[in-house]
């Protein structure tokens, strides 16, 4: 059984699925979940955006780049029956924040331990590729989020489309980076400090950067099991210090 939303967040789930404020992203979304792929011909799709999920007292955050069309848009759950969800919930079981590896539907028995799991764009995106105006829309949602998990210590970027969302999402918060910007690559690790003040860095978030565990990195061996599993044991180390 998957765990129980805060009040708080059920109510932002309900409101991020109803959202169409962006009409490209709308009607692509719809007409993937009409036209279907082949494999999936006899399900429904959810075809609406996605909203985050997970553990709401969580101190992880997964943040990715959006639902893919036949995945997170087929099933309703992020990174949910495709290849790049059974990467990441495999790396996820063996870094002990997801109680089983599987990850193919909802209501399949996976809990997430510690771990909320949420995008940059909530919707599919024709290509995989949100336009700024669409990321920009989808800002709010994620800003609702964090206003609801208030124990995030640590976030897990997956691609740099994620990456530099989260160094522009955790700015406006009133986080600063270290300057000049910090250039995304897999393992990267950035302490998040409030502006102004270098000392206050206990409420700040560390962002870890990791390749996408897209078909396009893991097929090609970019990004490999060991390297992801790296990642959120350095997540893990750090939660522990």
């Amino acid at each position: 059984m998957e765990a129980a939303l805060s009040p708080a967040l059920r109510v932002l789930e309900r409101e991020v699925v109803r959202c169409r404020r962006c009409p490209r992203l709308v009607a692509w979304r719809e007409q993937v979940a009409r036209e279907k792929r082949r494999a999936f011909a006899d399900e429904e799709y959810w075809g609406r955006p996605v909203p985050g999920w997970g553990d709401p007292q969580a101190r992880l955050l997964v943040l990715g780049l959006a639902p893919a069309a036949h995945g997170g848009n087929r099933t309703g759950r992020a990174f949910t029956g495709d290849e790049s969800g059974r990467w990441l919930y495999r790396a996820l079981w063996r870094s002990g924040f997801a109680n089983q590896p599987d990850c193919e539907r909802k209501g399949d028995g996976l809990e997430l331990r510690d771990c909320f799991i949420t995008a940059a764009v909530r919707c599919a995106p024709p290509a995989n590729r949100p336009t700024t105006d669409e990321r920009d829309n989808c800002r709010l949602w994620l800003e609702a989020e964090l206003d609801r998990l208030p124990r995030i210590a640590v976030v897990v970027a997956l691609g740099g489309f994620a990456f530099d969302n989260a160094l522009r999402v955790w700015r406006g918060r009133g986080f600063a980076a270290p300057k000049p910007k910090p250039a995304f690559g897999h393992g990267r690790e950035v302490q998040l400090g409030l502006e102004g003040d270098r000392s206050a860095t206990a409420a700040a978030p560390i962002l870890l950067a990791s390749y996408h565990p897209s078909q396009q990195n893991t097929f090609t061996g970019v990004l490999t099991e060991a390297m992801l599993d790296a990642v959120f044991a350095r997540a893990r180390e750090i939660l522990r210090a």
